[in-house]
């Protein structure tokens, strides 16, 4: 095996892996008691919501381009379009989390 198809080997099974995972979070988020929450631990699960369910389009559109349409150009555009847009999304959602805890904490003290 060369070095490529093991690098592909390994990415493919940590995004196989992380689409079970996201799967598993969503459905850990889910709100089936129908609780009202305070609007800071609303925002919170929105945002994990939507960190996993942009993991998720992430993962599909990879699979997609690594396994089913390796050929057909004009779908691969749109699949490497969708995968980065998605993977920038997590990103900000990610990092919006943290940003969003300290901007409480901010109003609570002042």
């Amino acid at each position: 095996m060369q070095m490529h198809e093991v690098n592909f080997l390994c990415h493919g099974s940590v995004v196989a892996v992380s689409f079970v995972a996201s799967i598993l979070g969503l459905m850990l988020l889910w709100d089936r008691k129908g609780t009202k929450d305070d609007e800071r631990e609303e925002t919170e699960k929105i945002l994990f919501r939507m960190s996993f369910s942009y993991w998720l389009v992430y993962c599909v559109a990879f699979g997609l381009e690594k396994m089913v349409f390796p050929n057909y150009e004009p779908m691969m555009m749109t699949l490497k379009i969708t995968t980065a847009l998605s993977y920038f999304l997590t990103f900000s959602c990610i990092l919006s989390l943290p940003l969003h805890r300290f901007a409480v904490r901010q109003e609570v003290q002042d």
